[in-house]
């Protein structure tokens, strides 16, 4: 069973991917928060470092784009290529509004026509393998039987599903119903992904799912990463390697962020996260929140690291 980070814009770039490397056991693949595509686009600086190969001290890494125009999608995969990738996942599952907007990542799915030219295009042309990150609908799950037949058209590297529709954002419970319609009809092979936050949560997945290939995990991950190791039987996460990754992290960001205002904002976004794998961490994590400079936010960390991980 393959296991894979989930991209989190804003969170698991590069600096992140290559902490977690450094101090925990890594997933099999880290996915790329997306880079998003438009008529004559240049990657950006940011985009750029991100994908660099050489900034990524991890195993395999798979970029992500968000798109819905074909001509534009190829000519990222055309500059991906350059890079040295030969896969690309697209994104069909970002619930945001602004994304939706754009008829972009699960807006993907409000037309299927559009869907089913962008995977011919892509699939066909590209010279690239195809994996896609796709929730089951917009509104109703019953959506999926549909979209599944547009997924079955093609020879995807894999299938990645979340089994919630996109007005469900992050709400309700995954539909474990529609996934194992899947299960039973997919040509693809198959990814879980949604609200694994546990080894015992995996479990119970692969339980119900003994063949899928793959399991995707978020936010469980930016929780607790060392997730990855506990589900492969290793030992429970400690304070020594989370104090580590937080200092590695700290200090990479320090280097390549613009002024002391920008860094509190990334620690504090990481620590919102991780906050609840710590005893009665309810008070230090007012503490990290109230922060307003890098002094009272390390002192808040310090006193974080006081308490006991829950076990």
């Amino acid at each position: 069973m393959k296991l894979y980070l989930a991209p989190l814009e804003g969170i698991t770039g590069y600096i992140y991917r290559n902490a977690l490397a450094a101090v925990f056991e890594q997933p099999d693949k880290f996915f790329a928060p997306f880079i998003g595509t438009s008529q004559n686009k240049k990657f950006s600086n940011k985009e750029v470092r991100d994908i660099n190969p050489q900034n990524n001290k991890i195993n395999v890494l798979i970029p992500q784009l968000m798109t819905k125009q074909t001509d534009q999608a190829l000519s990222a995969m055309s500059k991906l290529k350059d890079y040295g990738y030969t896969e690309v996942n697209i994104n069909a599952g970002c619930p945001s509004g602004t994304v939706v907007s754009k008829g972009r990542g699960s807006g993907l799915l409000k037309n299927l026509e559009d869907l089913d030219i962008l995977l011919d295009k892509m699939v066909n042309e590209s010279g690239m393998e195809i994996s896609v990150k796709t929730r089951i609908g917009m509104y109703e799950p019953e959506e999926f039987y549909e979209i599944l037949e547009i997924y079955n058209k093609y020879n995807l590297k894999e299938l990645i599903i979340h089994p919630r529709v996109r007005e469900d954002f992050y709400n309700n419970t995954p539909n474990l119903e529609v996934f194992e319609y899947a299960y039973e009809n997919s040509k693809n092979k198959l990814c879980y992904n949604g609200d694994v936050n546990s080894v015992d949560d995996y479990n119970k997945i692969i339980k119900r799912f003994p063949n899928i290939d793959s399991v995707m995990i978020g936010r469980g991950a930016i929780t607790n990463p060392n997730i990855f190791s506990e589900i492969r039987g290793g030992e429970r996460v400690t304070k020594e390697k989370l104090y580590r990754f937080n200092e590695i992290i700290y200090n990479d960001y320090k280097e390549v962020m613009s002024g002391d205002r920008n860094l509190l904002f990334k620690m504090k976004e990481a620590w919102r996260y991780m906050s609840p794998l710590f005893e009665n961490y309810e008070k230090n994590w007012k503490r990290i929140k109230k922060a307003n400079d890098l002094i009272h936010f390390n002192n808040a960390i310090e006193e974080m690291f006081k308490c006991d991980i829950i076990n």
